[in-house]
């Protein structure tokens, strides 16, 4: 007698097994079981309709295929192409234009230090040049002001191997500023600075979205009187937060004050 199985659920209704997954790789090579069409995997797209394969065949010829379950052989199985994971993509170029080294560790701190006027100069530079001083490790600290700048320098007490750079706001002849820049005569000491009132002006107005930086009397504090200018709220820390926001890279800064931080990297990392 014949023998029958006691499952009596109909084959259609039974699952199936599940092809696995494997993603479709270029030059990955399989078979497309409806066409018998074999090749290897030249690209993947998504479209309208849903994800296709771009198969190539020995004699170069291409088929479109879309990407369902087992629908493929490989070595004779049959799988699921699935479209490969999109790879990292890892910036080539630091905020300030320098070549990105994926991975690198931060040196330990130099000797040697950058000075800066407020916390305002020390957040745009280390918004745009971060990356750059902890691979140099050269650290950026703020003076809250350069009046006593002669004898914080004489302090530090620079040195072939600790040397220090100061970028200092609107050093232009005559100015307070560079009256004060003058009577620092280290060696081992370089004083730069940019022709704007604050560092505010530094960023590029198109960047911030006003048209220009606004005139502000003399005599009229130049924070609240841009921020009054332009119809912002009279908050210099929210004003500045939203400036910040607006720099993403070198090509937000205006020249005058890209060449002068450059200028201080260099001095500070130089061979003694």
């Amino acid at each position: 007698m014949r023998s029958y199985s006691p499952d009596l659920t109909p084959p259609w209704k039974k699952q199936q097994p599940v092809a696995p997954e494997v993603p479709a790789e270029p030059d990955l090579v399989v078979e497309e079981v409806t066409t018998g069409f074999c090749g290897a995997v030249i690209r993947t797209e998504k479209t309208a309709e849903g994800p296709t394969v771009t198969l190539e065949d020995r004699f170069g010829k291409h088929r479109v295929f879309p990407l369902a379950p087992g629908r493929f052989l490989l070595e004779g199985r049959p799988v699921t192409l699935v479209r490969p994971s999109a790879a990292v993509v890892r910036p080539t170029r630091t905020a300030s234009g320098s070549v990105a080294v994926p991975g690198a560790r931060a040196r330990v701190a130099r000797a040697g230090r950058i000075y800066v006027e407020g916390r305002h100069d020390a957040e745009l530079v280390e918004r745009v040049w971060g990356d750059d001083l902890r691979i140099e490790g050269v650290v950026v600290e703020y003076l809250e002001g350069i009046d006593d700048l002669p004898s914080i320098v004489a302090e530090f007490a620079p040195g072939p191997d600790a040397r220090l750079g100061v970028l200092v706001d609107h050093l232009v002849p005559g100015s307070k500023e560079s009256r004060i820049a003058s009577r620092v005569s280290s060696a081992h000491a370089l004083v730069v600075g940019h022709p704007y009132i604050d560092v505010w002006e530094a960023v590029k107005p198109s960047s911030v979205g006003i048209r220009a930086w606004p005139s502000v009397p003399r005599g009229e504090d130049w924070k609240t009187g841009v921020c009054r200018a332009l119809g912002w709220p009279e908050n210099t820390g929210a004003a500045w937060q939203r400036i910040l926001s607006g720099v993403r890279s070198y090509r937000d800064l205006e020249p005058a004050l890209l060449g002068r931080v450059e200028e201080l990297i260099d001095f500070v990392t130089a061979p003694g």
